[in-house]
């Protein structure tokens, strides 16, 4: 099963990513990790993440498509994957989509978190004040200041991406203002009607398969006509390439089969006009002895 779980900072993806992992099997892929290994593996896109890295410049779309390529080949990632951090943007969207086509793979579906805003804002103003309160240390992202900038990133860049799968019908939308249980089984019993619809996708192309095909009774016939008339193309095939000669020679068994056929048809023709005649003779022959018998009753009578 392969995944991305969409939704603004605060609406539970890291969570319901794990709990995915554990009930699929599938690895979650966050691509932050993703460029650390690749750079501390000396991978030749890693070297080249490193060096983009190392002058402060953003890593553009290609590097990391490039990684995931990489990533998604390794043995622990063939049952499938959650996409974390990836895509961000339309353009990365359609990069994912270019690649898993060019790997044979297909996107199961785009999970998408729904929450409300004001009330994710809310949160994290209650728990800042009762950290504060318990004399904690705040983070300084974990602020309401901080989670609205990342909120209106989320929604310049990131939200497009809810149009853009919807439109491929890939979207899932979940109430993200649910417990965390709730989330987690709305998103268990759509992933399973999901995997139920693909199953019944599959068992119908393979009765198609087998319903095209011939039965084995049926098809003997055929099958063995087939053959033949593939022996007989080739046949005429190396025919047409062998040179003059060999085509002439070639030429004489089969001028004197033909022949031989010939008179085989003409004794055929003898034999049935023989037939005829025989038979035409026995009936003249009834004809007259009745005629016969008949003169005879009558020369009785006078």
């Amino acid at each position: 099963m392969r995944l991305i779980l969409l939704g603004p900072p605060g609406a539970g993806k890291g969570t319901q990513a794990q709990r995915l992992v554990h009930k699929h099997g599938i690895v979650q892929l966050s691509t932050g990790e993703m460029l650390r290994a690749a750079v501390a593996a000396g991978t030749p896109i890693g070297l080249k993440a490193k060096d983009i890295m190392a002058s402060g410049a953003l890593v553009p779309d290609e590097v990391v498509v490039g990684i995931i390529a990489d990533r998604i080949e390794e043995p622990d990632a063939k049952k499938g994957f959650i996409l974390d951090g990836f895509p961000r943007t339309v353009p990365q969207a359609q990069a994912l989509d270019d690649l898993l086509k060019r790997k044979h793979l297909k996107l199961d579906a785009v999970v998408e978190l729904r929450v409300n805003e004001s009330a994710l804002l809310e949160r994290v103003e209650n728990r800042v004040a009762q950290m504060r309160e318990r004399g904690e240390e705040v983070r300084i992202d974990d602020t309401p200041e901080v989670l609205s900038k990342r909120l209106a990133s989320y929604r310049a860049q990131t939200e497009p991406l809810v149009h853009y799968y919807s439109e491929k019908r890939k979207l899932i939308t979940v109430d993200g203002m649910m417990t965390i249980e709730q989330v987690t089984g709305a998103i268990n019993r759509v992933l399973s009607a999901l995997e139920a619809a693909d199953s019944a996708a599959k068992s119908a192309k393979k009765s198609a398969r087998k319903t095209a095909k011939p039965g084995k009774a049926a098809g003997k016939t055929p099958a063995k006509g087939a053959k033949k008339a593939a022996k007989a193309k080739k046949t005429v095939k190396k025919a047409a390439k062998a040179p003059a000669k060999k085509t002439k020679k070639a030429a004489k068994p089969a001028a004197k089969a033909a022949k031989g056929g010939k008179k085989t048809v003409a004794k055929a023709k003898s034999r049935t006009i023989g037939t005829k005649a025989a038979k035409t003779r026995k009936v003249a022959k009834k004809a007259t002895k009745k005629r016969a018998k008949a003169v005879k009753r009558l020369t009785k009578r006078r």
